[in-house]
């Protein structure tokens, strides 16, 4: 789960596990599994640093989370590439 802001300000938690993709038009789109498209403030990168970081954090619970050792951190480039492959994997 994320926290995101609406264009209106109006803040949103966000199921991060039904994204299905992120647009900048310039406006950032989330696209959700749904078909729902959600305009927010944060940035396409900012979106993903949350997801990485809410996965990390979620830890080996979270059915598509990679165990990394411990003190070894993930680019936000390397984090978007694992979740993309973990879907096309599913």
């Amino acid at each position: 789960m994320i926290q995101v802001t609406r264009l209106n300000q109006q803040q949103l938690v966000l199921n991060s596990d039904l994204i299905e993709h992120i647009e900048t038009t310039p406006d950032t789109v989330i696209t959700l599994t749904t078909g729902t498209k959600i305009m927010v403030r944060e940035s396409a990168d900012e979106i993903i640093r949350r997801v990485a970081d809410f996965r990390r954090q979620a830890g080996p619970w979270w059915s598509g989370a990679a165990a990394l050792p411990p003190g070894q951190e993930r680019t936000h480039q390397e984090e978007h590439h694992a979740v993309l492959t973990a879907r096309e994997e599913d």
